[in-house]
């Protein structure tokens, strides 16, 4: 079975809200704070960290 990617951060996110009920400005934090790294001159640390 082969789900799309955002398909699936869609779910996994929706079932975290719904799950653990964290604060609407701690899910604007960190929806804003990864856009804005992914863009930054701090993405490629980030990405070797990561992988």
């Amino acid at each position: 079975m082969q789900v799309p990617l955002w398909f699936a951060l869609l779910a996994v996110g929706y079932l975290g809200v719904k799950l653990t009920r964290p604060p609407a400005w701690l899910i604007a934090v960190l929806l804003l704070g990864g856009f804005l790294l992914a863009d930054s001159v701090l993405a490629p640390a980030i990405n070797a960290f990561v992988k």
